[in-house]
């Protein structure tokens, strides 16, 4: 009887994990917030259409700083079938910013928090990097704190839009 008790339950905490997998918002919903960029583009990021990761990032950051290229790498492989927004943190003057950004044109995106409610707005982020994948529907389905995960974040890029392809 205990036995089968055991598998009872594990057949039902099994289901309920492939439940909350599958049908729930995985990580919960992007804050609803609009981002302007440098160049004063406005990004939606609550329901944005299409998938956009979003990098908090400081030039003070050397894993931020790594990680730059391979952000660009992937962003140049995907193209259009996503959006990457690098928001530099409020803590990171202006001029520094836009100096790195003219010494390193990557292909996406560029964006300042002056007041930090950016990074509020996504549960308080202090440390970088810090990256987070919104599906087009808005939901959050990737989160990291530290280097991103290039291949799994890509994986999941390719599969929120393959008639992108």
């Amino acid at each position: 009887m205990g036995q089968k008790l055991l598998a009872a339950v594990v057949i039902l905490l099994l289901g309920a994990l492939a439940y909350v997998t599958l049908f729930e918002d995985g990580l919960g919903k992007a804050p609803d917030v609009t981002v302007t960029t440098l160049d004063g583009e406005k990004v939606a990021l609550g329901k944005p259409g299409k998938p956009v990761l979003v990098n908090f990032w400081a030039t003070t950051c050397p894993g931020c700083i790594a990680e730059m290229p391979h952000l660009a790498e992937m962003k140049k492989r995907l193209g259009d079938r996503f959006e990457l927004v690098a928001i530099a943190m409020t803590y990171d003057p202006i001029e520094q910013v836009n100096n790195y950004r003219k010494a390193h044109p990557w292909p996406f995106k560029w964006a300042h928090d002056p007041d930090g409610s950016l990074a509020q707005a996504f549960g308080g982020v202090n440390l970088t990097p810090t990256s987070f994948l919104i599906a087009p529907n808005g939901n959050i389905v990737y989160r990291k704190v530290g280097e991103v995960d290039f291949q799994l974040v890509e994986q999941k890029i390719q599969q929120m839009s393959p008639e992108l392809q």
